[in-house]
């Protein structure tokens, strides 16, 4: 089923301080941004969508399709809101997600503050079974240790269970008795089983993906409910989905069974939205930059598909540090994420040097500019103090800034300490946050296996367009996008996504003793699972079929993806298998290692809606070069010096209009920073590119 033949659709992304709303009709498209309401989000996106169907004279009976993203997911892991879980696991292995695999991320630090596990250890709960790595029963399961336990999980007022079991990726079938057991007995309270939430081998993964999911279930399970109780009431009747964080789209009943898929949705609707982009422009090497209020996403985009990835970390104890987050083993658009959005917090430390977040000022109460009561300084105050923002013309004019607040608030915090006048303090709050997403942006290309030569940046959310040349030329970028819409690109992303599910299961094997018949059979019971998730009444749609082998040289400790054939697998495809994974292994890590046998972890199989036809950007006309609206004083972050800058209102901007750096180019929900290098040129399809010279 392919979203994009419905006529009107309408999508939501609730972020850390913005809720972002699109609406896409016959003969347009709306889109709106009103703040986040962290107690009640409902009521912020109810806020949103009502505001929207009033400026385009739309109806709510009139939307066939609602799609959604949100980070409350990862927000409820990261403030430790989540149900009071426990976990019930074999005798022995309780402390397995304490435990995880005993490797530190940084071993010189004699204090390490390692992650809490979500459940205490007195809500580690034992049973007695074990099977053993192929499935087979060693131990059959004792239902009387199970029903044992059911006092002190009423006693400890548990609202939601985890089963994780040893080896139960291969045989899920002592987890469902248990299930079935507290479901008798505990029929109001939720269980997710390993075997379904994560089946794949590892069991500090497996056990904390499980976790994770039980701790957010009950509160996303309400939340989803209530939101779609409120549309319904609201006059809709178009169904509701939800954008996971692999880029698809799934049911509301899928994502209630399943919520820890949607911690990376919001982001994962931005990188969908970018590689729409680079398709309709032909650019094959993108970097996706989403700047936001709360954080700054960057994702790597080649041959028009995000990179993806099997794992993520949630609620890092240690800023940037790989490994010290609760790791989720869930299909992901693979992204970096920092703590560098324009609420992020802005302070001097013990050595008297400018530090910019992760903190947030979020929504409530904002930066100090909004006036709500926000008194520390942000990169939103630093902006503003620059002269980058007209201040009765922030968010369309509906957020009215106080240039005043946040020149107090950047003295009081930073210009103080540092003997710096407010200007000068908020020149190093942007350095500082910029050269922040710099050093991200390169970390990610080096762990990639790539470079930033030749790529074009799509930038886009509330800052991305502000800060996309000085991050470009940090990086090497002499190609910058910013599409209209660029304000709200996430929820305009979850518009263009597809339906679809990812399927994920272990199989030991290797290709020097490849048995097809296993590897067909679980691939066949892969799709069909995958089928039946994305059944919606609608029997015969087509849908696109990728498989993946996740792969490594016998004894290593990673694997990598490598694409199999979408066909039944014969014993001739060991040598096709093992030739492309040495071409992938190559990518990574430069040369492959001839002579070794190859083992296969686990395979992936993806179902999705094709991909919809993209009209390429017409040609463009021949260079305009149109009048300023007015002037602005702004100080350049490059040279450090302030001058006038002419503003142009990107509404009134038509195809081949021409504008030479230094300008802004404002719009409702962003604004267009030129730097004084670099020339902007409307394409064909309304977007501008921003082209650097070569001195």
């Amino acid at each position: 089923m392919s979203t994009n033949h419905l006529t009107t659709r309408l999508a939501v992304d609730i972020g850390g301080t913005f809720t972002d709303v699109a609406l896409e009709y016959p003969g347009g498209r709306a889109t709106t941004k009103v703040l986040t309401t962290p107690s009640a989000p409902e009521a912020g996106v109810m806020a949103g969508v009502q505001s929207i169907l009033a400026s385009s004279g739309v109806t709510a009976s009139r939307v066939d399709l609602i799609i959604h993203g949100t980070t409350l997911a990862t927000n409820a892991i990261i403030e430790r809101k989540g149900a009071r879980t426990a976990l019930l696991t074999n005798e022995g292995f309780r402390d397995v997600i304490a435990m995880g695999n005993e490797s530190r991320y940084d071993q010189y630090d004699l204090n390490i503050t390692l992650p809490e596990p979500l459940v205490p250890r007195h809500l580690r709960l034992p049973v007695s079974e074990r099977l053993d790595n192929t499935g087979q029963v060693l131990k059959a399961l004792d239902e009387d240790s199970v029903r044992a336990l059911i006092p002190t999980l009423r006693r400890e007022r548990v609202e939601s269970v985890a089963v994780g079991l040893l080896h139960a990726f291969v045989n899920g079938e002592h987890e469902k008795r248990i299930r079935t057991i507290l479901n008798e007995e505990l029929p109001e309270v939720p269980v997710s089983l390993s075997s379904e939430v994560s089946p794949e081998m590892r069991e500090w993964e497996r056990f904390s993906t499980t976790v994770a999911n039980a701790y957010v279930q009950p509160m996303m399970a309400r939340y989803l409910r209530l939101l779609e109780a409120q549309l319904r009431h609201g006059g809709f009747t178009a169904p509701l989905f939800l954008m996971m964080s692999g880029g698809g789209l799934t049911t509301i009943e899928t994502a209630c069974r399943f919520p820890i898929r949607l911690v990376e949705s919001g982001p994962a609707g931005g990188a969908i939205f970018s590689a729409h982009i680079a398709r309709e422009c032909g650019m094959d090497r993108v970097l996706s930059f989403d700047m936001g209020g709360t954080t700054a996403k960057i994702c790597l985009i080649d041959d028009f598909q995000p990179q993806t990835s099997r794992s993520f970390e949630v609620a890092r104890v240690g800023r940037f540090r790989k490994g010290s987050g609760l790791p989720l083993r869930i299909p992901v658009i693979e992204m970096v994420e920092i703590g560098a959005g324009g609420g992020s917090i802005a302070h001097v430390d013990a050595l008297a040097r400018i530090e910019v977040g992760p903190e947030s000022a979020g929504a409530n109460p904002g930066p100090a500019c909004y006036g709500h009561g926000g008194t520390k300084p942000t990169v939103t105050d630093a902006n503003l103090t620059l002269g980058r923002y007209d201040p009765a013309r922030f968010a369309g004019g509906t957020i009215p800034l106080d240039v005043a607040a946040a020149g107090a608030a950047l003295l009081a915090e930073v210009g103080g300490p540092l003997g710096l006048p407010p200007e000068m303090a908020a020149l190093g709050v942007i350095e500082i946050v910029d050269e922040n997403m710099t050093n991200a942006a390169r970390v990610h290309a080096i762990e990639s296996g790539k470079t930033y030569e030749g790529r074009t940046l799509i930038a886009f959310g509330g800052g991305g367009p502000v800060h996309a040349c000085r991050l470009a030329e940090k990086v090497g970028i002499r190609r910058v996008l910013i599409p209209s819409g660029a304000g709200v690109g996430s929820a305009i992303g979850f518009l263009r996504a597809p339906v679809g599910y990812e399927v994920v299961r272990s199989l030991y094997q290797r290709l020097s003793t490849l048995d097809t018949d296993a590897v067909n059979a679980l691939l066949t019971s892969m799709a069909e699972e995958a089928r039946e998730v994305l059944n919606f009444g609608q029997p015969g749609q087509p849908m696109t079929e990728t498989r993946l082998a996740f792969m490594r040289y016998t004894g290593q400790g990673h694997e990598i993806p490598v694409q199999l054939p979408n066909r039944r697998l014969t014993a001739l495809d060991a040598v096709t298998i093992c030739s492309s994974y040495e071409t992938e292994y190559a990518r990574f890590f430069d040369r492959s290692v001839p002579g070794s046998d190859v083992e296969i972890m686990s395979y992936a199989v993806i179902l999705s809606a094709p991909a919809p036809y993209v009209a390429p950007v017409p040609s463009s006309a021949n260079p305009t070069f149109p009048r300023s609206t007015r002037w602005q004083l702004v100080r350049d972050t490059a040279s450090g010096t302030a001058t006038q800058w002419p503003v142009y209102d990107r509404a009134t901007l038509g195809a081949g209009d021409t504008i030479d750096g230094p300008a802004i180019i404002v719009e409702v929900e962003t604004s267009t920073l030129v730097g004084s290098s670099w020339r902007s040129f409307v394409n064909g399809a309304g977007y501008l590119e921003l082209t650097r010279e070569a001195s």
